[in-house]
């Protein structure tokens, strides 16, 4: 069964990579905040999701 190349995930699901613009809208809508809120949130704590849902409120 050939792999579906045309979805992408996260190679590292519990870390955001905003140098990556499929995955920064994919954080910004699971996160519902725009890509420079997101953006903001990773340089202020870190690329960690746990760390940047908490910054957020999430």
């Amino acid at each position: 069964m050939p792999d579906d190349l045309g979805k992408k995930r996260p190679q590292d699901a519990i870390r955001i990579n905003v140098n990556e613009e499929w995955e920064l809208n994919d954080w910004s809508k699971k996160l519902g905040v725009t890509k420079d809120q997101l953006k903001k949130a990773v340089e202020a704590v870190g690329d960690s999701v746990d760390a940047v849902k908490k910054y957020l409120g999430k």
